[in-house]
C-alpha cells in the first residue's frame, strides 16, 4: 500500500509590498525596531515569516531571518518571493569592508555582487567564472536620491553606492587566498558578505524581482573583527542599514502606489 500523502493545511498569508532578510539576529531585531505590530506568518516547510508596517504607517513589510550563508539566503528568498509576491526583496545586514576608505558604519548599497567562488582550478591556476548580478536600475536610482537629498538617519553616515562580493568564508585576514581571490579579480568591490550572491540569484530566477543588498560595515576584515564587535559597531552598522532600507522601501511603495 502506498503511503498516503500528508495534508498541508492552508495558510492565510497577509500582503507583503516589500520582503526584507536578515542573516544574523542582530539585523533582523534592527529591522523589526522599525516595523510596527509585527505579526508571525508561517510557511509550510516552517519558515517563520513576521509580517507588519512600517513605523508611521507606512507600506507592509514581510521580515525573515536566513542564517549565514548564500544557499540559505536563495532558499528563503525563494520561499518569501512565493509567499508574499513582493514588489522588491532587500537584503539588509553587516558587512567587512575591503578598503580603508569605507569607515566603521557607513552604508554599502551593492550596485553589482560578485558570487566570487566561481571558477576553474587548473595548472594554469584559478580562473574566475563569478556569476554577477547588477542591481535593479530602479532601486539603484533611488537609493542614490535618498543618499544624495534625505534625512534617512541622525547618524548620517557615508553611503556607498558600489559592488560587494558574496562568498561563503566570513573575512578577518588582510592575507591569504580569498583576499588575493579579491583582489585580482574583483578589485572594484569595497565590501563582503555572505548572503547577497544568493539573494540575487533568488530575484532573478524570479522574473527578475528587483533585489537590493544593503549592508552596513561592521569591521575592516583585516584581523580586528572581534575588536570591533566588542567595541558595539555591529550593532551600529545593523541600525543603519535598516534604516536606509526603510526609507528606500517607503519611498519606492509610495511612488509605485496608484
Amino acid at each position: 500500500m502506498m503511503p498516503t500523502a500528508r495534508k498541508q493545511s492552508r495558510i492565510e498569508v497577509p500582503s507583503a509590498e516589500v520582503a526584507f532578510l536578515t542573516a544574523l539576529g542582530l539585523e533582523y531585531q534592527a529591522v523589526r525596531d522599525l516595523v510596527t505590530a509585527p505579526e508571525p506568518c508561517q510557511h509550510a516547510g516552517g519558515t517563520l515569516f513576521e509580517v507588519g508596517r512600517l513605523n508611521g504607517g507606512g507600506c507592509r513589510v514581510a521580515m525573515v531571518r536566513t542564517g549565514q550563508g548564500n544557499t540559505a539566503s536563495a532558499l528563503i528568498a525563494e520561499r518569501a518571493i512565493a509567499m508574499f509576491q513582493p514588489q522588491a526583496l532587500l537584503f539588509v545586514g553587516v558587512a567587512g569592508a575591503l578598503n580603508d576608505e569605507i569607515d566603521l558604519g557607513d552604508v554599502v548599497v551593492a550596485t553589482k555582487v560578485y558570487a566570487f567562488h566561481g571558477g576553474k582550478d587548473d595548472r594554469d591556476g584559478f580562473l574566475a567564472r563569478p556569476q554577477t548580478w547588477n542591481a535593479p536600475h530602479e532601486l539603484e536610482q533611488l537609493a542614490g536620491y535618498i543618499a544624495q537629498t534625505m534625512s534617512w538617519t541622525d547618524e548620517a553616515p557615508a553611503v556607498h553606492l558600489k559592488p560587494v562580493a558574496a562568498g561563503e568564508v566570513l573575512l578577518d585576514s588582510l592575507a591569504g587566498p580569498v583576499v588575493e581571490l579579491i583582489r585580482r579579480h574583483y578589485n572594484d568591490a569595497v565590501a563582503i558578505d555572505m548572503e547577497s550572491g544568493g539573494a540575487a540569484l533568488a530575484g532573478h530566477l524570479n522574473h527578475s524581482l528587483p533585489v537590493l543588498s544593503i549592508r552596513g560595515i561592521s569591521d575592516h576584515a583585516n584581523g580586528g573583527k572581534r575588536s570591533a564587535d566588542r567595541s558595539g559597531w555591529q550593532r551600529v552598522a545593523a541600525r543603519n542599514a535598516a534604516e536606509f532600507a526603510v526609507a528606500l522601501a517607503s519611498h519606492l511603495v509610495h511612488d509605485h502606489a496608484p
